[in-house]
Order: C-alpha cells, then structure tokens, then sequence
C-alpha cells in the first residue's frame, strides 16, 4: 500500500486533543459494545432467512438491538449515547456481520447518522433527539437526485431518493440535495437535508439479489419546505469544527464524513466475508467427498484455498482499521487531511472490499454443489457479498480512478471530498 504524508494543517478554533479519547479500543464503552455485539449473533444467524423473506429487519432483531445500545454507538456521550472511535463503524457491524450481513449494514448506516446529526445546528439535534434518543434516522446521499431552491428562512425540496436502507424503522431521513446556484454561472450547492417520515412517501421497492434484509428503499418528497437548521452544507462537514461543535466538541465529530464515507458500510464486507471463512471451515473439517470418500480437508487446494482467503480478509480488516484509525488520529491532534489522503482513504475502502469479495469468491467456488443450495449459508454470503461490492463507494474503478487524478496533479472529481 502507498504511504501518503498527513497535511499539517489544523482546525482553525480547536485545541488540539492530547492522549486517547478514551472511548476506543479497550475501554470500557467499547468492549461492552462490541460483547453485546457478539452476544446476538446466534439469534441473527437464527434470523436471517425470515429477514430476506420481510426484506427489512425483523421486529425482534430491531428491538435487540436498541436494547443493546449498538444504534447509538456513535451518539454524543453527552446524551448517553457511546460516541465510540470511529474505528467501531468496522469493529462493531463486523461482529453482526458474521451472522447476517444486513444487520451489519444497517447498524453501520443508522449508527453513523446519530454521528451525523451530531453535526447539524443544535435546533435539529434538540428537535430529534429531546423526543427520543433512540429514534433511527435512514438517508440517501444520492445528490443529483434532490432538488433544492433557497428561500426565505429555508428551502424548497424535491425529489426521489433510492437506496434508503432501514427506512422503515426510521423517523427521519438524511437526504442529498444539489441546491440552485442563487447567482448565475455559480455551481450548485450540496447539501444534506433533514426530513421527518410524514415529510416523505416511502417506496416498497426493494427485491434485491443481496442485501435483503436491508430494506433500502425509495422515499419522495415534493415541494417541502425545510427550514435553514435542519440542512447541513457538505462544506461544513469536510473535516473541523462544524456547525453542531458547540455541542459536540468531540473529536470524533470533526472527522471529514465522506472522506471517510466508505468504512461506514466496509466492516459488513469484513464480517460477511469472515463468517463465510467461519463455515467454510467448520464444513471442511467433517466433509467427505461423495464419490469417493476420501476426506476434504485433507486436500492441499482446498488448505491453500483457506490460506489464500484467511490473508485476504486480515490484509482488508488492517486496511479498514487502519484507516480509521488514521482518521481518529488526525482529528485529535487538529489536523485536517488533504485532498490527496482523502482520496487515499476513498481507494483504500473501495480495495479493502474487493479483497473480502474476492475471498467470499474463492470459498464459494470450492464449496461445490452444497454452497448452490438456495436459503443455504454460503449461498447468501455469496450474493450478499456482490451486493456489497456493488455500492458505489466500493467501485475500484471510480476511488482508483480518482486517486490516479490527484495524484497526477489533477483537480479530484468527487466533490463531496
């Protein structure tokens, strides 16, 4: 992997952090997490058929997970929620992942918008939160797709956002939205907008290959007025203080979101693929062939393959967890990365999950004709996998593309860096 130097530059009102958070690896906060974590995986693995069959969450894997805290690993500390490093987006949906790879997704993408409206102006978190600390909010980053046209004390929304996973548990909803230049030859502004349910209509369209569980589906607002302090620009979220830091000074709340975007959704690629290794293994220590009887196991392909895969997946995970710990780093010593780490850190997600694809790949392959078997494990770790590696964040083609841009020396073509 390619070292790319840290930009000096620090955050222009903070005080640089000394020392850890406290709230990382090893503490007390993380390690309850990350147990409770481990504690559902026999009744998500349980689950995991009838989540497919629903195409959303079950209401008992919903309800587990509110009891346990791990929605809101990402909240302020100041209002009981975790306000974990930012290295547990890949710890903590890996451990669920394992057993079912939507419930992976899902805690990462509801968790990390609690991380999120941390950012939004007081008056948006206090609407949200001083109802309910738990209340899930869904999103859609999809900015072309969103409409927006300034106007007093607000703006004019419309749109029809796809991919909005989890929305169904949801009451609010994180949307993207290009704003209309207010000055001709200007650029359109990007923003994020924060809706409540009954602001939207929400599409029953999801019927995917992969991902079943997710229920990520299409909502649609028409002509809704949003008002200025339930929007967020995605310049103020591009790494320092932001417009919720008064509230939230945390360092894990001046981290640059969508530089970082892709490890929000990553850890699911790692524990999908581990649990694939996971029954992968245990099959091949009592398997026989059936044509000759001869003992799996004992072939040197089939030991090469779970060497191959075991390295793919240790080589993804210190990527993800590296890079978020990078992350973590920077934003507690004040520094802000360049343009240059931001586009390192977007390649880094998009290779790190087609290393685990390709691991999921290879134990797929070799699992015969039992891992074809519809409703079998391996067979939805496959096609959860492709599912995974089929978000954009996760093209290699579009993060390594971009960061043979800049590189180059040339102006970096995702403008939500």
């Amino acid at each position: 992997m390619m070292t790319m130097s840290r930009s000096p530059t620090t955050f222009s009102n903070a005080t640089p952090l000394a020392g850890p958070t406290g709230r990382g690896p090893g503490s007390a906060p993380y390690e309850t997490l990350r147990e409770a974590a481990r504690d559902l995986v026999p009744a998500l693995l349980e689950r995991a058929g009838r989540g497919e069959d629903l195409r959303r969450l079950p209401p008992e894997t919903l309800a587990d997970m509110h009891k346990s805290g791990l929605f809101r690993f990402m909240q302020p500390a100041r209002l009981g929620g975790g306000e974990l490093d930012y290295v547990a987006l890949i710890d903590l949906p890996a451990e669920v992942a394992r057993a079912d790879a939507s419930v992976g997704w899902n805690l990462g993408n509801l968790g990390s918008h609690h991380y999120m409206l941390a950012m939004f102006p007081k008056a948006a978190q206090d609407l949200v939160w001083n109802e309910n600390l738990d209340a899930l909010i869904a999103s859609s980053f999809v900015f072309p797709a969103g409409r927006a046209v300034k106007v007093e004390g607000g703006y004019t929304l419309n749109g029809r956002w796809p991919f909005s996973s989890g929305v169904d548990a949801c009451d609010w909803n994180m949307v993207g939205a290009m704003v209309a230049p207010q000055t001709p030859g200007s650029e359109p502004e990007m923003r994020v907008f924060l809706i409540h349910k009954k602001d939207y209509k929400n599409y029953d369209n999801w019927d995917p290959l992969g991902l079943r569980g997710t229920g990520s589906h299409d909502v649609e607002s028409k002509d809704l007025f949003v008002p200025d302090h339930m929007t967020l620009a995605l310049a103020d979220i591009m790494g320092g203080p932001t417009p919720g830091a008064e509230q939230n000074p945390g360092s894990l709340y001046k981290i640059p979101v969508f530089a970082l975007f892709a490890f929000v959704l990553s850890g699911t690629a790692l524990g999908n693929a581990r649990g694939a290794l996971d029954d992968y293994v245990a099959a091949m220590k009592t398997r026989a062939s059936r044509y000759s009887g001869a003992k799996i196991g004992e072939l040197q392909s089939v030991q090469i393959a779970i060497a191959s895969a075991a390295a793919k997946i240790d080589a993804a995970e210190r990527i993800m967890r590296g890079c978020c710990i990078e992350g973590m780093e920077d934003a507690i010593a004040g520094r802000i990365p360049d343009m240059q780490r931001k586009v390192t850190y977007r390649r880094d997600g998009a290779f790190s999950v087609q290393l685990c694809t390709e691991a999921v790949d290879e134990l797929f392959k070799l699992s015969g004709a039992t891992g074809l078997v519809k409703g079998g494990a391996m067979e939805r770790r496959f096609r959860d996998a492709h599912a995974i590696a089929s978000h954009i964040a996760f093209s290699f083609d579009a993060a390594g593309g971009n960061f043979g841009k800049v590189t180059l020396g040339f102006t970096s073509d995702n403008k939500t860096l």
